[in-house]
């Protein structure tokens, strides 16, 4: 059971850091709809199907991403967390980072708060370092 929101996306990203897919299965809410978006990917809807996208996903090992610049903001029961993963990917040229604008929300329920929705879209290389209130010279 997760007692506060920022305790289930710890465990989202250690879950991701070791390929655990039990305690990734365990972040997710189980007694309602849940959704995940990864960059470029589908939209995945429902337990059974999310389960089967992370099996797939950790097929090919840990993945390494810190989440960073995380904007809350949390009710009795709900909790959005706006934030900028970082992801490291170990490549023949070396190690090569990338960044994903991510939106993560977590429900309250009977068994403590899980998340109920991941959406994450590519950023740009240098998101980890600004947001637009840090340069308001630069609009849309």
């Amino acid at each position: 059971m997760f007692t506060t929101p920022q305790e289930a996306e710890q465990a989202f990203y250690q879950a991701l850091r070791q390929a655990d897919l039990g305690l990734m299965m365990r972040v997710w809410a189980d007694d309602e709809d849940v959704v995940c978006v990864h960059p470029g990917g589908m939209r995945t809807v429902g337990h059974d199907a999310l389960q089967s996208a992370w099996h797939q996903i950790f097929a090919n090992g840990p993945v390494t991403i810190q989440p960073i610049r995380p904007l809350i903001m949390t009710t009795v029961m709900s909790s959005v967390h706006v934030l900028i993963e970082q992801i490291t990917v170990s490549t023949a040229k070396g190690e090569q980072s990338a960044h994903c604008y991510t939106t993560n929300i977590f429900h309250k329920g009977r068994a403590g708060w899980r998340m109920v929705l991941h959406h994450a879209s590519h950023a740009p290389q240098d998101a980890g370092l600004f947001d637009l209130q840090d340069r308001p010279d630069i609009l849309h």
